[in-house]
């Protein structure tokens, strides 16, 4: 197999990954508290046998490095449910889970059937202190400070859990929503969250589409030059069969 054909096979490659991301972010556009993620290539040279080629002596081939995450903030919507929560500005929501504390921006909670605030995977919340947040049967109001304070009938009964990391880049994706990380992360001192309301996802649609458009037909054109360098090759293959 020629270089050239080797070369368009790793451009599909690529592309084919990209396709899949740009595929994830249009089905989570409206999943609350999404991230877009795009992946990032890079091209490596190879030194070529020929060196004396027209070409000269190297070798372009495309590789995916990562996935980047935009960690922008997404715009937010009114529920009214007070159980609700957006954080405005940097800081994750702090869930229990059965291998071990996760973090999320979406903050879409419930109580479960013990009263203890959860996240619609039925995961607790935490306070800044670790503790599970636990209300009562007969609390009739649950309000929740810019700070992150929370008030039911029987007064303040902790504080959310809201921490930033140095490097959000860094986190491994558990679900689109739920993120884990080596580092425990920091408590945000000042956080601002705001009750009622959640943020959605920062995917732009349009740009998406685009992005969907541009991507097939880089694919079209590299699919397309490694037809016509089999067909190529075919031929001279044919060409000292018949000599």
């Amino acid at each position: 197999m020629e270089n050239s054909l080797l070369i368009a096979l790793s451009r599909q490659t690529t592309l084919k990954r990209e396709m899949a991301s740009v595929a994830n972010n249009i089905a989570n556009m409206n999943t609350h508290a999404y991230k877009r993620e795009s992946m990032m290539f890079d091209d490596y040279l190879m030194r070529s046998k020929g060196g004396d080629a027209i070409m000269g002596d190297k070798l372009m081939f495309v590789r995916d490095v990562s996935q980047y995450r935009d960690m922008s903030e997404g715009s937010l919507e009114e529920t009214g449910n007070p159980l609700d929560v957006a954080v405005h500005g940097e800081g994750f929501f702090v869930v229990e889970t059965e291998g071990g504390n996760r973090y999320t921006r979406n903050g879409h909670f419930q109580l479960n059937d013990e009263g203890v605030v959860v996240t619609s995977d039925g995961n607790p919340v935490l306070t800044e202190d670790g503790e599970q947040i636990q209300t009562n049967p007969t609390d009739t109001r649950i309000e929740i400070s810019r700070t992150g304070q929370i008030y039911t009938d029987a007064g303040e009964i902790g504080k959310l859990g809201i921490v930033q990391f140095e490097n959000p880049q860094f986190m491994k994706k558990v679900s689109n929503t739920l993120y884990s990380s080596a580092d425990a992360g920091t408590q945000v001192e000042m956080p601002h969250v705001i009750q009622g309301k959640l943020e959605l996802s920062n995917v732009q649609p349009i740009i998406e589409m685009t992005r969907m458009i541009e991507v097939h037909r880089s694919y079209e054109k590299a699919k397309n030059l490694v037809t016509k360098e089999d067909e190529r090759m075919r031929k001279a293959l044919s060409l000292v069969r018949d000599q």
